[in-house]
C-alpha cells in the first residue's frame, strides 16, 4: 500500500474512535493486533479498552495535528480531550476536562493496522484528572502553569 493509503487508514481508525462506534473495531485493526503499550492482543481487546475509555470519559476526542508514514508505519501526533466523569482503573470520577498531547505508531499490513504503540506524560494525566497533587517541593521544582 501507498504511504497515503497508510495514512488513510490511520485518520479512518481516530474517526471510528471518535464515533464511538466499537462495531467497526475490525475495519481498523487485524484479528492479531497487538498495542505493545498496554500489551493488548486481538481487536476484542481492543474493543473493551475503548469501551472503558468511552464509559470513564464520554467526551473522549482525538484531534490530529500531524500524520507521517514511511514503509509501513504511520506516527500521528494528536491532542486527547476529554472529562473523567466515570471509574477509570478504581479512581472515582474527578470531573476533570483535560487536554493531553499523544504521539501514535502504527504498523499498516494489508490494509489493517497489525501493532500499535503510544507515548504519552502518563504523571501528567493522572495529575490534571486530579488523581496526583504534587508535594510542596514537586511545586516548587514544577511550577503550576498560569496561561
Amino acid at each position: 500500500m501507498s504511504l497515503e493509503e497508510n495514512k488513510k487508514i490511520v485518520q479512518k481508525s481516530i474517526e471510528i474512535i471518535n464515533k464511538k462506534d466499537l462495531s467497526l473495531v475490525e475495519q481498523m485493526v487485524a484479528p492479531d493486533f497487538v498495542d505493545h503499550t498496554r500489551q493488548m492482543h486481538g481487536s476484542e481487546s481492543l474493543k473493551q479498552f475503548l469501551s472503558m475509555i468511552f464509559k470513564s470519559f464520554p467526551d473522549f476526542h482525538l484531534t490530529i495535528e500531524d500524520i507521517i508514514a514511511e514503509d509501513d508505519k504511520v506516527w500521528v501526533r494528536l491532542t486527547i480531550t476529554a472529562t473523567h466523569t466515570d471509574d477509570f482503573f478504581g479512581l472515582a470520577p474527578t470531573g476533570k476536562k483535560f487536554t493531553e498531547p499523544s504521539v501514535w505508531i502504527y504498523r499498516i499490513d494489508n490494509g489493517r493496522i497489525v501493532e500499535g504503540w503510544d507515548v504519552q506524560d502518563e504523571l501528567d494525566f493522572y495529575k490534571k484528572i486530579g488523581a496526583i497533587e504534587y508535594t510542596e517541593k514537586g511545586r516548587q521544582l514544577f511550577p503550576e502553569e498560569t496561561s
